[in-house]
Formats: structure tokens, sequence, C-alpha cells
């Protein structure tokens, strides 16, 4: 359990958002809880409400901080088939650094409440690539979703090996086959 917080000090947005990290980094997201938050920092659950309306609205920035938190490879002076492969591989890591990583900044995205900026910069790099701009956020959406759902199954898998539910060996992962093979598929967009 971390140190208690110093209770002169002022409760910040920061402090709430981290403490919700190391809650999820240990027990994972169906134990993290606006009552555990507040415990490990030391303060009444309302407290936390004077910082985020609801606890969906906390989960957004903790989404958005994994995202934050999570590697970012130079790539700027590469072709955009590179760049987006490495956006997504980057993307991967952070969200699988986390246990329920995947399903959390997946339902943020998916409820608007967090996790938006790998879709503006896949819309970026995809309108960069001279993609027709009405397939744009269809091929940016089809690559957070191969991202997400790779992900989550892989997390998946593994919580459930963890929980003697299953003992099943999976294959080494397939995430780079995967992804060239949706990046190939957006590369024929441009070549239509």
């Amino acid at each position: 359990m971390p140190p208690p917080r110093n209770p002169r000090s002022p409760l910040t947005r920061e402090q709430v958002v981290d403490t919700a990290l190391k809650i999820l980094a240990r027990v994972g997201l169906p134990d993290l809880t606006m009552r555990a938050i507040g415990t490990d920092l030391g303060v009444q659950q309302s407290a936390l409400y004077h910082h985020y309306a609801n606890k969906q609205a906390l989960l957004g920035s903790v989404a958005d901080e994994i995202l934050a938190r999570g590697p970012r490879t130079p790539s700027h002076d590469m072709a955009w088939q590179e760049r987006v492969r490495l956006h997504c591989e980057d993307l991967h890591a952070a969200v699988t650094g986390y246990p329920d990583g995947a399903d959390l900044v997946m339902s943020m995205w998916a409820f608007g409440m967090g996790a938006q900026a790998p879709f503006e910069e896949l819309r970026s790099v995809l309108t960069g690539a001279g993609l027709p701009e009405d397939i744009v956020p269809t091929a940016a959406r089809t690559l957070l979703h191969f991202v997400y759902g790779h992900a989550y199954d892989e997390q998946s898998h593994a919580h459930a090996t963890r929980s003697g539910i299953t003992t099943a060996q999976r294959t080494p992962s397939d995430f780079g086959t995967g992804l060239q093979i949706v990046v190939t598929g957006i590369a024929d967009q441009l070549r239509r």
C-alpha cells in the first residue's frame, strides 16, 4: 500500500489518475473502484467526485494516460505504411502494458469518453498518404479495431490461463502478420 497522502496538500486530478493506474496494474479493471482509489489516496470516496463527475469520466482520463505513457517510436521520415505499422505496434504495447488495458482503452474510445488521440493520429497519417477522404475514418477505425481486439484477445487468454480456466497453449502472437494484412488492404484502396 502506498504511503498516506499529505492531508494538507490538495488532491489533484493527476494523483487520482496515477493512483488508478497503480491499482489497475495491481488488480485489473474489475477491482478498480472509486472506493479502492480513495482508500489508496487516504481520502473519502466523495473527494474524488470533486475532480471527476463519475467513474466513467475518471476511466476516460485513465485511458488517456495509458496511451500517453506508451512508447512513441519516431517515424516522421518514413513511408505512410511504416508509420501506421509503428504507430499500431506502439499502441498495442501501451494497452497491453496494464492488465485489462485493452478493454479499458477500447471501451472509453467506443463511448467517446477518452482515448481519442490514436484515431486522430491515424487519420492524419492516412490523409497525408492520399487515401480518399471518405475512406480515411473507416480505415483508421479498422486499424484500431484490429489493435484493440487483438490486445483484448491476448489479455483475456492470459487472464483465463492465470485463473485456471484454460491451460491451452497459444501459438506466438500473429499481431504483425494481421497488421500487415490490414495495411495492405488500406494500400489497395489507394491504388484504386
